[in-house]
């Protein structure tokens, strides 16, 4: 993007597009009020609901609600305007290609946050946290984001800066000004390294939540054929998404959705595996599906069928997941009587055990992401923190041996720009851009 776009005055349609009551074109940029009364019927006042019709050479394209937003109290902190038509796929693309003939262009990918930020409206790991309240798949991580959004990473940021630039204002100045400040402590600065080195560790000790908690878990069912795999699936997803018969092998690939258990979980379904010279090539393909699925999965719900004893095709299983975290599911304990150890017992077709499942299934997440994790950072930010980690690192070791003051600060520098560097005071054009490529249009 060249210099005269950065500045120009953009638009996009900032709702999804389909069928619904309202859909959302967003206009930034010094022209868009011109361009709004060029086309609008309506009187534009700031800081007012403002009504009337969308034209195009006089004829009535859709009635609409206009808001308008004077900078800086804008979201991109330039002047913006926002139309509220109704939500048909046609209509917004009718008023967004009208206000892109009439002196816009069509913004690019997560532009309108690039603004803000660059108009220093959100700082970087806000509008990142942006970015995650859109994608959020569960209401916790969108809680979460939220938070960030609020700035409550920042601040913690901030405040471990705050105490890098005093211990590096210390050393400065006893190098600097010699007659008149003596050099601060070596005691003094290994004590101040250690607590901002702990505030980091605090930041990072919720790094493996923050990644499981944006990215998920996944969750494998598997068993030989036709012992209710693809009925527990639907159940736990409460619908209808595989495909349910009495004939063996009816599920060939794997099928996956999500599902909401305060983190996301990719659930997915298998083809059962067995071991037979009269199975098809199609079949032979989704069981080696299978066996990586199993692989690849955080947990396997391993199912067998209760009415019959361990065959050893099921122990066949049991060995080949022995190794991976997995919970014994025995189905259609509607059919019989026998109540094995260690096993979960469940009818996928009554639901019957299914609440006792789900609640095994969540305590185990919990095993991966704590209910109470304080932080969420994403990989980027991490990889800030544990580089201002290491350099705060390397200057304490250089004060445990009495190294020159005038080096030691070079580390400290460098530990506050990988700080920096989570907020946006100091970014490459490359890392925006790579951060803003990854929103929707319109955002």
């Amino acid at each position: 993007m060249n210099i005269i776009q950065e500045f120009d005055t953009i638009a996009a349609i900032s709702t999804p597009l389909g069928t619904g009551g309202v859909g959302v074109i967003r206009i930034s940029g010094e022209k868009s009020f011109e361009i709004t009364e060029h086309i609008f019927t309506g009187k534009i006042q700031p800081k007012m609901i403002c009504h009337g019709w969308i034209t195009d050479n006089d004829k009535k394209i859709d009635e609409v609600v206009v808001l308008p937003f004077k900078n800086p109290n804008s979201y991109t902190g330039e002047d913006v305007i926002e139309i509220q038509c109704h939500g048909g796929v046609n209509v917004v693309k009718n008023i967004l290609e009208i206000v892109l003939k009439n002196g816009a262009r069509m913004a690019e990918r997560g532009e309108f946050t690039k603004r803000a930020f660059l108009n220093k409206k959100l700082d970087l790991s806000q509008a990142e946290a942006v970015a995650d309240l859109i994608h959020s798949k569960t209401k916790n991580f969108a809680i979460q984001s939220a938070k960030n959004l609020s700035g409550f990473l920042s601040e913690k940021v901030n405040e471990i800066k705050k105490d890098i630039f005093e211990t590096l204002s210390k050393i400065i100045a006893g190098i600097d000004f010699p007659e008149d400040v003596s050099e601060p402590d070596y005691d003094d600065l290994m004590q101040d390294f250690e607590k901002q080195i702990q505030k980091i560790d605090e930041i990072l000790d919720s790094a493996k939540s923050s990644n499981i908690l944006r990215q998920g878990i996944k969750i494998a069912i598997v068993g030989k054929p036709n012992v209710g795999k693809s009925s527990l699936f639907n159940t736990l997803l409460n619908l209808d998404r595989a495909i349910v018969t009495e004939i063996a092998g009816t599920t060939r690939d794997v099928l996956t959705e999500t599902l909401d258990l305060g983190i996301p979980v990719t659930l997915i379904d298998t083809a059962g595996i067995r071991e037979d010279e009269n199975i098809d090539k199609v079949e032979e393909i989704g069981i080696e599906y299978s066996k990586q699925a199993a692989k690849d999965a955080d947990l396997v719900l391993f199912l067998y069928d209760l009415s019959e004893e361990l065959t050893q095709s099921d122990r066949i299983i049991l060995e080949f997941i022995q190794d991976k975290k997995h919970l014994t599911i025995a189905n259609k304990c509607d059919l019989s009587d026998k109540k094995p150890e260690n096993t979960i017992l469940i009818s996928a077709k009554n639901k019957s055990g299914i609440k006792e499942l789900k609640q095994k299934i969540k305590d185990i997440i919990m095993e991966f992401s704590p209910e109470d994790t304080e932080f969420v950072t994403n990989n980027r930010q991490q990889d800030c923190l544990e580089k201002a980690r290491e350099s705060l690192t390397q200057a304490y070791m250089a004060a445990t041996v009495h190294e020159l003051q005038d080096l030691i600060s070079i580390d400290v520098k460098q530990a506050l720009l990988c700080l920096d560097e989570i907020t946006g005071e100091v970014i490459t054009d490359d890392i925006l851009n790579n951060i803003f490529d990854n929103f929707c249009i319109g955002k």
